[in-house]
């Protein structure tokens, strides 16, 4: 680590090494063995932390707050999302419609034919592992056909 680094860390963590990035802790304790006259660059970043701690912490007025919420801005009503609540009726049995019900079914039907055909692809492709594995077990043996039938 250099003393430009060191300093940059100072100024930006403060006199403690323990809130310094982890990583540059371990540099920074090296540098200041080998070179001890940093030491009064941390006993400026001392005072400066002494400064900051006593100082009180900003907290703005009601009249400030007023005015912030005052100029946000009005949600309204986002026409994108008027088909939206036409489909919030499909939603309780009173509101039910066939074209929401079809919807519905629909939906589900895709969704069973999506684990019928994964459970079938699924011991389909399980049974030809299991055939592989028989095969691959069936050649380890130390016999061979010409040995046995001569």
């Amino acid at each position: 680590m250099k003393r430009e680094r060191f300093e940059d860390l100072a100024g930006t963590y403060g006199a403690d090494l323990r809130r310094w990035p982890e990583a540059e802790r371990a540099w920074a304790e090296r540098l200041l063995a080998h070179a001890p006259e940093l030491r009064s660059v941390l006993d400026e970043a001392a005072a400066l932390d002494a400064l900051l701690d006593a100082s009180p912490a900003p907290w703005p007025s009601q009249a400030l707050r007023d005015r912030v919420i005052a100029a946000a801005p009005r949600p309204s009503r986002v026409p994108a999302l008027a088909g939206v609540a036409s489909w919030a009726g499909v939603l309780s049995p009173a509101g039910w419609s066939r074209s929401g019900v079809a919807f519905g079914a629909g939906w589900a039907a895709a969704a069973c034919a999506g684990v019928v055909a994964g459970m079938m692809l699924t011991q389909t492709l399980t049974a030809d592992v299991q055939a592989d594995a028989v095969l691959y077990q069936a050649s380890l043996s130390a016999l061979d056909d010409v040995d046995l039938l001569g």
